[in-house]
C-alpha cells in the first residue's frame, strides 16, 4: 500500500533479520550527544514517545510494560525474600519502578552510566520515574562494571542487568568477568537477571550469556521469553540465573497477596516464560 508523501518515519533496520520496523512521527523532541551515546526522543503518532540510542530502539510508551514487568517481576517472585536489589543500567527507571512496588525491598540501587537516559526519561517518560523519590531508591549514574566489582561478597539478593544491546558502554556486561563478579556479590539463592535480547534472532548471544552463568557456578539458569512488539523480531528474552536452589514460578497466592497490579504479568505468564524452548 502506498503511503502519503507528507509522512515522517522513524525506522530501525535489522540486518540480523533482513527486516526493518517503522513508526510515523509527530515531531523530534530530543536530540542529546553524551560522553557515552546518541539520545533521540520523537512523539510518534499510535505509539506514544519513542526513545532512541545510537539508532536503536529503547522504548515507547504503548508497549514498554511488557519489558519491564518481565525484567523485574520474574526474579522478584522467585526470591523467596528479596530484600536488597541491584539494577544495572536501566536508566529509564521504568524497571526501578517496578521493582519498587515489592514490599519486600528494602533498598533498590539503580547503576546507570548515562544520567542523561534517566533526564531525559523524567522529561519524556515520566510515569515510568514515579518511584525515583522512594526513599528505598538509590540512583547511582556510573560505570556498573566497577561498581559490582567493589561489592561485598553475599550483599545483594538480585541483580538486574537493564542494559542496552551488547556494543558500545553495555559491552562489558555481557562478558565473563562481570557476571562473576555477579555471582560474587549475591547472598546465596540469590538470583541475577540478564535482558538477553531475541530468541529467534540471538541465540549465539543466549548461548554465551548461559555459558558465561555456568562458568561462574550459577546452580540453575533459564530463558524466559516474552512479546516485544517494538524490538526485533517482537519476541525478546531475559536469561535468570540462581545461586543455590531452582528457579520457580510465583504461586497464586503469592501474587494475589502482593497486590501489585500489572498489564502483563501474572503467575501463568510467569509458568509459560519458564516454559520459552529456543529454536
Amino acid at each position: 500500500m502506498a503511503l502519503p508523501d507528507d509522512r515522517k518515519w522513524f525506522t530501525e533496520a535489522c540486518s540480523e533479520a533482513g527486516s526493518a520496523a517503522s513508526w510515523t512521527i509527530d515531531a523530534h523532541l530530543a536530540h542529546e550527544i553524551t560522553d557515552f551515546q546518541t539520545i533521540d526522543v520523537y512523539r510518534t503518532e499510535k505509539w506514544g514517545n519513542l526513545m532512541v540510542i545510537d539508532g536503536f530502539v529503547m522504548l515507547t510508551t504503548r508497549d514498554n510494560f511488557l519489558y519491564h514487568e518481565m525484567m523485574s517481576h520474574p526474579a522478584l517472585f522467585s526470591h523467596p525474600d528479596p530484600k536488597r536489589v541491584l539494577i544495572i543500567g536501566g536508566g529509564d527507571c521504568g524497571t526501578l519502578r517496578e521493582v519498587l512496588a515489592h514490599d519486600t525491598v528494602k533498598r533498590c540501587t539503580q547503576v546507570e552510566i548515562d544520567e542523561q537516559v534517566t533526564r531525559l526519561s523524567e522529561k519524556f517518560f515520566p510515569e515510568l520515574c514515579e518511584r525515583n523519590d522512594d526513599p528505598r531508591a538509590e540512583l547511582i549514574f556510573d560505570d556498573g562494571l566497577a561498581h559490582v566489582k567493589n561489592l561485598a561478597a553475599g550483599s545483594v539478593d538480585v541483580i538486574i542487568v537493564d542494559s542496552t544491546d551488547p556494543i558500545g558502554p553495555a559491552e562489558g556486561l555481557f562478558g565473563p568477568e562481570f557476571v562473576a563478579d555477579c555471582y560474587s556479590a549475591l547472598a546465596d539463592g540469590g538470583l541475577f537477571l540478564q535482558q538477553s535480547e531475541s530468541p529467534l534472532l540471538h541465540q549465539k548471544l543466549i548461548a554465551g550469556i548461559r555459558g558465561n552463568m555456568e562458568k561462574a557456578g550459577f546452580s540453575t539458569i533459564r530463558t524466559l521469553g516474552f512479546p516485544q512488539p517494538c524490538y526485533p523480531s517482537g519476541w525478546w528474552s531475559l536469561t535468570q540465573a540462581r545461586k543455590g536452589g531452582d528457579i520457580a514460578p510465583v504461586s497464586a497466592e503469592r501474587f494475589d497477596a502482593s497486590g501489585i497490579e500489572t498489564r502483563y504479568f501474572n503467575p501463568g505468564v510467569h509458568v509459560g516464560a519458564l516454559a520459552t524452548q529456543l529454536p
